[in-house]
């Protein structure tokens, strides 16, 4: 993985914006923040303690803090952690994969980002350690990118489908050279079944943006409103059709410790 992690940093220091992709860059941002938000509302009870592996720049982090939560937050990009702790965050440079906690120390875990960076043994490690530091009948919530919407991304040029393509389908290989370094696109029950072999229960997977949040990227500002409204409405009406759900962009697994 010291390849990718060295993308990982490069991507998100020095040719992305991650504290405006949640935000300004486009209105499936903030879609993807509120619905995430009220996702996590209902697992995830005020005044918890709750440990943000991943976390970015801290929005996610200070939402739950706004709520009473005690939020300690982690990420591997220092540059994150840096504008993160500027804005209130209690944040660290961290390595999803060797969490520096001790057991059940946390009421809850959330991994919106890390899974879809890491290879399997990864992911696998990343969950394992989650768990570890989230109490007996603790949550757990992770994210996945869909492999539906990568596919459809990697087969939008004419002619006939690429072998790469097919693999994005059929393995959720990322196609070589792309500038998003992730490792892997999920399918929603690849998912709860990589949280539930790390000792997950009761795991549920949601479709975060829903079937048109993708459209949301190239809507203008002037719309924004009005669209992101009727986006989330249809988010929230196609979370229970399995169909429609892994049309998200972002899938997001929620579970409770064993």
């Amino acid at each position: 993985m010291g390849e990718l992690d060295t993308r990982i940093r490069h991507y998100y220091t020095d040719l992305f914006d991650e504290d405006a992709r949640l935000t300004t860059r486009s209105p499936q941002g903030p879609l993807e923040f509120d619905r995430t938000q009220a996702l996590l509302a209902a697992a995830i009870a005020d005044g918890s303690r709750v440990l943000d592996i991943g976390g970015g720049t801290g929005h996610h982090a200070r939402a739950l803090a706004e709520r009473g939560c005690i939020v300690e937050m982690l990420d591997p990009v220092p540059a994150h952690v840096k504008t993160a702790a500027s804005q209130g965050v209690r944040a660290s440079v961290g390595d999803a994969r060797a969490l520096d906690y001790p057991d059940d120390s946390f009421d809850a875990a959330i991994l919106l980002g890390p899974l879809y960076h890491l290879d399997r043994a990864g992911r696998e490690r990343a969950l394992t350690e989650a768990v570890r530091v989230t109490r007996p009948g603790g949550v757990i919530a992770a994210v996945g990118l869909s492999r539906w919407v990568a596919f459809q991304r990697a087969a939008s040029g004419d002619g006939p489908l690429s072998a790469e393509a097919l693999d994005v389908l059929r393995h959720g290989r990322p196609l070589r050279g792309q500038r998003f370094p992730a490792a892997h696109f999920h399918t929603a029950n690849e998912l709860a079944a990589e949280l539930a072999r790390a000792g997950i229960d009761q795991v549920v997977v949601h479709g975060v943006e829903g079937p048109v949040g993708t459209l949301l990227e190239s809507v203008s500002a002037e719309d924004a409103l009005a669209v992101a409204e009727s986006a989330r409405l249809i988010a929230e009406l196609a979370d229970d059709v399995p169909a429609l759900r892994d049309q998200s962009v972002h899938l997001l697994a929620i579970g409770v410790v064993d």
